[in-house]
């Protein structure tokens, strides 16, 4: 997966730092932040892709997934740390620089700051904590949907088909509030495409659905719409049967998961193959 963090440079005030120490091998800045003066990399850890659940107001977190980086900063020998809020408040100071936010700010065992920046249409996050032993770290998610590695195959969906009536389709993707298919869809209409192919028999209502986002009118179109763009690029593009398809849309209405979450919601967006 090709991941990059916004090449967004923001230098914080002060001088180099009185002792330079080596950061742990492997361990760089995130491109969006530089770090405070006199500090080292005591560690870090850099995943393809994970969630962190960030805290945005008194009573509620919200969970970001994408590329995500934390690195750990430790005061070099010899210097007098900052306080805690002074290295907050200069994560907060130089997120605004660059158009950013401060979602919310608490204090758990020493104060942190939740921050938000969207460039050229890159959504990050981050968290920032400063310890009262001079420490501090920074956690960051470059938020994005997980590159679908794994496909449903035609054999799995058609035995979910027969065991149920039915097989929901997560491989199937398209930019939010629309109803244009990416191209990252390509494999698993292949595979629907394949199903129908060798069961020429086969009828299949192509369902949408959708999350509560919105409003129920809109939501309910927007799930037609969908079903409709998958019969029509079968059809189109992968030879099916104009005859053995026909979409439908349900909207919000028959949730597999809770809308509380944004893991539900996920859930609940998804496009099912129900025999007719």
């Amino acid at each position: 997966m090709k991941k990059l963090f916004c090449s967004l440079f923001v230098l914080m005030a002060g001088l180099a730092p009185l002792i330079a120490q080596e950061d742990r091998e492997g361990c760089k800045d995130p491109a969006l932040f530089t770090r405070m003066p006199g500090y080292h990399i005591y560690r870090c850890e850099d995943l393809q892709f994970d969630r962190f659940e960030f805290r945005i107001s008194a009573s509620k977190t919200q969970i970001v997934e994408g590329h995500s980086l934390l690195v750990m900063y430790d005061p070099n020998e010899n210097i007098q740390a900052p306080s805690p809020l002074q290295t907050i408040r200069n994560y907060c100071n130089a997120a605004k620089k660059i158009g950013g936010q401060v979602v919310y700010e608490y204090d758990d065992a020493g104060p942190n700051a939740v921050l938000k920046v969207v460039k050229n249409g890159m959504e990050v996050w981050a968290n920032v904590y400063a310890s009262y032993n001079g420490s501090y770290n920074i956690h960051i998610i470059e938020k994005e949907a997980m590159k679908q590695d794994v496909v449903a195959d035609a054999n799995s969906m058609l035995s979910s088909i027969k065991e149920t009536g039915k097989v929901a389709v997560y491989g199937i993707y398209f930019d939010t509030g629309k109803a244009t298919l990416k191209p990252e869809s390509q494999p698993t209409l292949q595979e629907i495409a394949k199903l129908l192919k060798e069961n020429p028999g086969l009828k299949l209502y192509v369902v949408g659905h959708t999350d509560n986002t919105g409003t129920f009118d809109a939501n309910m179109k927007l799930s037609m719409d969908r079903a409709a763009a998958v019969t029509n690029e079968l059809v189109l593009q992968y030879s099916a049967t104009g005859t053995s398809l026909k979409a439908c849309g349900d909207g919000p209405t028959s949730p597999v998961a809770t809308n509380e979450t944004e893991e539900g919601k996920a859930l609940n967006r998804r496009v099912e193959l129900v025999k007719q």
